[in-house]
Parts: C-alpha cells; structure tokens; sequence
C-alpha cells in the first residue's frame, strides 16, 4: 500500500480521525483514489473552519500530519491561490468563495426550487432554508429571507453543527445505521443552549425520530429563542439529498403552529422539488 493511501488512516492527535480518514473509501476502491489529494482537501476543510487562520503547527495536529507535510499542502494552498500566508498564519482566501458560487449559479436545482421556497416564506412571514450535508455540518445552499430578522446571520454557504439544527437531523436520519454510529461517535457535540441534546444516546433516538416522522423539529438547541422545523428532499431513489426548513423566533410561532400550519406547506414544497428529479 502506498504512504498516500495509508495517511489517510492515521488519527489526529486524541485519537479522533482526521476529516479525510473520517471520510475513508472503502478498500476496493481506494487503489483509484488519489490519497494526498484527499488530504490536502481536508486541509482546505480545517482552514475554512477557522477563518482566522491557523500556523503550520497548529494545521499539522489539526489534520494527524506531520508539519513537513502540513507545510507542503499550505504551500501548494497559497501559490495556487486558494489560501492566504500572514506572518504565520494561513487562511483561505476569497477564491474559494468564487468556486463556491461557480458551482451554486449551476446548481440548476436549486433556482428550480426557489419559487417554493418563496411561497413558503411569504405564507408565514418566515425564513425558508435549504441545505445538504457535509462531514458534521450542513451547509445552507438557498435561503428565502423571512420579514424579520433572526438574531443567526445566516446566508448560502453558512455551516451549522448538523446534530442540533432541523435540517441536519433529517439530513442525517437518512444515513445506513452503521454510518449514523460513526457520524456520533466523532462529532463533535457541546452543549449551544441549555437544551441542547448532548447525550449521545439520546440524540441517536431525535435522529431516528426524525426519520419515522418523516420531519424534525429543533426547539432552542442552536439559540436560545430560535425555532426551526425540517423535511427532505429526496430524489427518484428515495434517498434524502437535501432538506429544507422554515426558522422562526420562539415568541412568533409555537411548535404547535408550526407542526400543524408549516410543516404541511413544507412538504408540499419538498414535493414539488422533488418532482425536479422525475423529470430529469
């Protein structure tokens, strides 16, 4: 096996995986896949999560690399332009921004989906959100800004820590069992608000919940104050692809308001966005 292939499994400083490694193909296919560019991006996830910056010591322990091989990748970062070196700190630079929106402006799917959205939002007043999964994050891909505005700036490209929001919970209910119990048993997962679940045992059941309802609602996990509820979306397999939301401020709707009023209009949304996928 070659050194490339191999580093993908060795584990960052206490034990957890790097998010390569947390990420690892399976054997059979790991003879096609290019191990050092599977770091290097996982260097660019590392940074994107510090916007400050990080120094080449504190990059390497980060990603379970040594600082010659740490170096090397920021290196290849900053001459190709998609990270920035100040004094000793490296950080991404606004390129990565324009891929972002390069692949946004053809993701035809959502600009078909926008107008649902939209309805959805000037029904109740509210923000109508949506986003995809990405390691232990989701990742807002459209936003249909309500009339009031949310305390959480929130825009496409925004991450949030899936295993307290709406949409990452039905995100991750759609993960086979043995996917769901690696996605827990390296999360991440810290208390945001004084009911945020943090007991692994006990989030494991709000995900499958999520599941056999076929939504999720997250009452005041991610900020005091902030209410959300959650559908899929799936596409002709039936596997979830995307979810969207609708988020509100606790004091305007009740979580009775929005599982018998919102979440109906959710899902007729998620339907016709669905329909997308029959056609194509």
């Amino acid at each position: 096996m070659s050194d490339d292939a191999k580093s993908t499994r060795e584990p960052a400083p206490g034990g957890s995986p790097s998010p390569a490694a947390a990420r690892e193909p399976d054997a059979s296919a790991e003879r096609d896949l290019v191990g050092s560019l599977t770091r290097g991006l996982a260097v660019m996830e590392i940074l994107a999560a510090h916007p400050q910056g990080l120094t080449l010591t504190e990059t390497a322990e980060k990603a379970g690399l040594t600082r010659a091989g740490a170096r090397r990748f920021l290196l290849t970062l900053v001459a190709s332009g998609y990270a920035v070196q100040d004094g000793r700190a490296f950080r991404l630079s606004s390129r990565l921004i324009a891929v972002a929106r390069a692949w946004l402006g053809g993701a035809s799917l959502w600009s078909f989906a926008e107008p649902f959205m939209r309805e959805v939002s000037q029904r109740f007043g509210e923000a109508c959100s949506a986003a995809v999964l990405s390691g232990q994050d989701v990742v807002y891909v459209a936003r249909v800004p309500g009339r009031h505005i949310l305390s959480v700036a929130l825009h496409v490209g925004t991450r949030l820590p899936a295993f307290c929001t709406s949409m990452g919970r039905v995100l991750l209910s759609d993960l086979p069992p043995a996917e769901l119990d690696a996605f827990l048993a390296r999360a991440e997962i810290r208390a945001l608000t004084d009911r945020t679940i943090t007991d692994r045992t006990a989030l494991r059941d709000a995900i499958l919940a999520a599941k056999a309802d076929g939504h999720s609602l997250v009452d005041e996990e991610l900020e005091p104050g902030l209410r959300s509820i959650a559908v899929p979306i799936r596409d002709r397999t039936g596997r979830t692809v995307a979810a969207i939301n609708v988020s509100t401020q606790s004091a305007r709707l009740s979580a009775q308001t929005m599982t018998a009023d919102v979440l109906p209009a959710l899902r007729d949304a998620a339907r016709r966005i669905e329909d997308y996928f029959v056609v194509q």
